[in-house]
C-alpha cells in the first residue's frame, strides 16, 4: 500500500483495492479516476487488469508500476494500452506527476465525450464551445435573435469565431435556403459585381451565359459577407438599396429578383469609425447594424482554452490517426496564461502541431513547462542524418513522417538515448514515443 499512501500524500483521493478483481467491479465506462496497478498482484495480474480496463474503455488511464520490469515488459505494457509504465524505485515526484497528467487527460475526454453526444443531437449545427459567462451569453443572444430573421453585424478580431456564430444563427433562423459565405476581401473588384448580384450573357466581355449571384442563390437563406470593411464603395451604394428594397437586378438585366435572404456581416474593424473617415458608408452600416454582436478575444475567455484545446486534438488526432497527445497541468496553466493574437484559429493550429508531436519546437506563444527527468533507463540509438528530411516534392505525409523521425531522433540525441526524458521533452506519452519507434524503425537497447 505504499504507493496509495504515496498518492494520499501528495492530496490525491485514492481508494484501494485488493485484487485486480475487486478493482474491475468498482469500474464504469465513465469512470473520472486513474488507474494505478503493481504488475504483481493476486490471481489476475496487472497486465491481465489492464487488458480488461482496455476492453472497458479504452481511454481510461492506467498506470503500470513494477519493480520486476524490463523493457520488453514496459513495450508490451504500452503497447496493450497503458498510459505510462513506472519502474522502482521511483521517485514521488515521478509518479505524483504521472498520475497528474493522466487525471487531466481523463477530464478531458470524458468532455468531449459529452460534446460529441450533444453535437450528436444537432450534427449540421457548428460548434460554439466554451462555458465562460462572455460565451453563455453569446449562446443565449443567437438562441433569441436567431428565429427573428433580423440583419446582424458581427464584430470581432480575426481567428475570433465569427464564421461560426453567422452559421449558429442561420441554424436558428430555421431557414430553408442555403447558407452563402463570401468573403469580400477574397474577391477582386473586376469580378465582384458579377459574384454577388450575377449577370446575364452579353452583360459584359466573356458573360456568354446567364450566371446566378450569390445573393440570389441564398435566397431563402443567410449570406454571411466576411470582411465587409473592404467591399469598394461603389459596390457598397448597390448593396444598400438591395438591403432597402429587398430586391436584385443581375448585369445586363432589365427586370429585378426579388430577394428574401438574412444578411449577417462581419468586421474585424470599427465601421463607425472607418465612416467617420470617408471608408465606409454610414447609412450601410445602420442597415446591416440592425442588431451588433462584439466576440470576445481568446484571452477575454481563459478559461474555455482547456475545452477547446481538447476538443481540437480530438478533431486533428481523427484526421492524421494519430493518437491523442497529453499535458501536465503546469503546461495548460501556461497555455492559459498566452496572449493568443491569433484567437481560437491559433489555438487550433496549435492543437494540430500538438497532436503532430511538432508543437514542443514550433509554438511561441507560451512557455514550456519544465519537467523532472523520470528515474527509469529505458535507452535508445539512433543517429541524425542530413538526408532525414522529406524532399520539397514529397507527398504530404511523407513529408510530416520525414520531419518527426527526425524531431524524435533529436530528441533521443539531446536525452542521451533516455527513452523516457525524451518522450517528456516531446511532450508525448512514453507509449506514443514507442509506437514512433517502432514505426521509423529506431532500435532499442538497454544500458
Amino acid at each position: 500500500m505504499a504507493t496509495a499512501q504515496t498518492l494520499e500524500l501528495g492530496g490525491f483521493a485514492v481508494q484501494a483495492c485488493a485484487s485486480a478483481e475487486e478493482a474491475l467491479s468498482l469500474l464504469r465506462a465513465d469512470y473520472a479516476g486513474v488507474i494505478v496497478t503493481d504488475v504483481r498482484l493476486p490471481g489476475r495480474s496487472g497486465l491481465e487488469l489492464l487488458a480488461q480496463v482496455v476492453a472497458l474503455d479504452a481511454e481510461l488511464p492506467v498506470i503500470v508500476v513494477t519493480g520486476h520490469g524490463d523493457v520488453s515488459m514496459a513495450v508490451t505494457a504500452m503497447r496493450s494500452g497503458a498510459y505510462d509504465f513506472i519502474e522502482k524505485p521511483f521517485a514521488s515526484e515521478r509518479l505524483m506527476d504521472a498520475v497528474d497528467r493522466a487525471q487531466e487527460r481523463r477530464r478531458l475526454v470524458l468532455e468531449n465525450r459529452q460534446l460529441r453526444a450533444a453535437r450528436a443531437l444537432h450534427p449540421d449545427t457548428p460548434d460554439l464551445i466554451g462555458r465562460s459567462e462572455a460565451i453563455e451569453r453569446l449562446k443565449l443572444l443567437i438562441r433569441n435573435i436567431g428565429p427573428a430573421g433580423v440583419d446582424v453585424l458581427i464584430n470581432g478580431q480575426t481567428g475570433t469565431g465569427k464564421e461560426v456564430v453567422a452559421r449558429l444563427l442561420h441554424a436558428a433562423s430555421g431557414r430553408k435556403g442555403n447558407f452563402v459565405a463570401i468573403n469580400c476581401g477574397a474577391l477582386p473588384e473586376s469580378v465582384f459585381e458579377s459574384e454577388i448580384f450575377g449577370h446575364e450573357p452579353g452583360a459584359f466581355t466573356g458573360a456568354q451565359k446567364r450566371r446566378i449571384g450569390k445573393l440570389e442563390y441564398a435566397n431563402g437563406g443567410t449570406v454571411f459577407l466576411d470582411e465587409i470593411e473592404t467591399m469598394p464603395m461603389t459596390l457598397q451604394v448597390k448593396l444598400l438599396r438591395v438591403l432597402q428594397e429587398r430586391r436584385l437586378e443581375r448585369l445586363g438585366a432589365n427586370e429585378g429578383v426579388e430577394l428574401d435572404c438574412r444578411i449577417v456581416a462581419a468586421s474585424k474593424a470599427d465601421l463607425l469609425q472607418l465612416s467617420a473617415q470617408g471608408l465606409f458608408r454610414e447609412d450601410l452600416y445602420y442597415r446591416i447594424g440592425v442588431v451588433s454582436i462584439d466576440l470576445p478575444r481568446l484571452r477575454e475567455r481563459r478559461e474555455d482554452i482547456p475545452l477547446l484545446l481538447a476538443h481540437f486534438v480530438q478533431e486533428a488526432a481523427l484526421r492524421y490517426q494519430r493518437p491523442l497527445p497529453t499535458w501536465t497541468t503546469q503546461e495548460m496553466e501556461s497555455w492559459q496564461a498566452a496572449d493568443w493574437p491569433g484567437n481560437v484559429r491559433e489555438l487550433r493550429n496549435f492543437a494540430e502541431r500538438l497532436t503532430l508531436g511538432l508543437a514542443p519546437m514550433l509554438l511561441a506563444t507560451a512557455p514550456r513547462a519544465s519537467v523532472t527527468a523520470p528515474s527509469a533507463q529505458n535507452q535508445v540509438t539512433g543517429t541524425l542524418s542530413e538526408n532525414e528530411a522529406a524532399c520539397d516534392d514529397a507527398a504530404l505525409p511523407m513529408q510530416v513522417d520525414a520531419f518527426e523521425r527526425k524531431l524524435i531522433l533529436r530528441a533521443i540525441d539531446t536525452a542521451e538515448g533516455n527513452v523516457a526524458l525524451a518522450a517528456d521533452n516531446l511532450m508525448i506519452p512514453r507509449k506514443t514515443l514507442y509506437d514512433k519507434l517502432k514505426k521509423y524503425q529506431i532500435g532499442t537497447s538497454r544500458k
